[in-house]
């Protein structure tokens, strides 16, 4: 494993591998509260989300929020999901396709705009480590793009990833955003935190399964 030969995938962790919809949708709703919005459903959370995530706040508050509520709702939610993450699971099926993957002789990473500190030791706990050659979740601010962190973390594999072999797979727009920017392709996962409607305007393909996933990342790298 780890030739620029082989075909990589960058997988997304929160909404593609972990299955976090629960928790995810309870912050948010503790963040509303912090503000006197009304909670909202998954459903309109999945139709409504979007990167930077101020903008998603602005869809439901008409106006994008001040920095003073910003970081409020912030430290809200990721103490309100730090909480209830421990009862999320991987998504249905991700072990044996990371392990599939691995022993067909490709390589795969992982990048998450989840705070890199709390990520390592949450992928760790599940023992899944050991199928990465590399592992960044967020450094600095959150709430922004995955694009620049895109750059550095396939910088950080220069000489054994090649952009033009690899395939992301998120459940995000912002993940194909983030493909596209160092030249890599995208595959949009359909159970995260958009809706297929809302993926299908990024203009690569969406599954509704993590095994076509990876069955359409390998027919793109080849």
């Amino acid at each position: 494993m780890g030739t620029q030969a082989s075909a990589h995938i960058v997988w997304d962790w929160n909404g593609t591998l972990f299955h976090d919809n629960d928790a995810i949708i309870g912050a948010t709703n503790a963040a509303f509260a912090e503000l006197g919005l009304a909670p909202i459903t998954l459903e309109q959370y999945r139709t409504l989300y979007c990167v930077p995530v101020p903008k998603f706040y602005e869809r439901l508050l008409g106006r994008l929020p001040s920095d003073a509520e910003w970081e409020l709702m912030d430290g809200v939610f990721h103490r309100y999901y730090a909480e209830h993450r421990v009862r999320c699971r991987l998504t249905e099926g991700a072990e044996e396709l990371l392990a599939g993957w691995r022993s067909a002789g490709h390589s795969q990473s992982l990048l998450s705009m989840y705070g890199h500190e709390d990520l390592v030791p949450l992928v760790r706990g599940f023992g899944i480590e050991a199928h990465f050659i590399r592992v960044d979740g967020r450094t600095g601010p959150s709430g922004g793009s995955k694009a620049e962190h895109m750059v550095r973390h396939l910088e950080a594999l220069t000489g054994v990833v090649a952009p033009e072999r690899t395939v992301v797979i998120g459940d995000a727009a912002d993940d194909a955003v983030a493909a596209r920017h160092v030249g890599a392709r995208a595959v949009l996962y359909s159970g995260g935190s958009h809706s297929r409607v809302s993926l299908e305007g990024a203009g690569v393909p969406v599954v509704d399964t993590l095994a076509e996933a990876v069955a359409e990342a390998r027919r793109m790298a080849a």
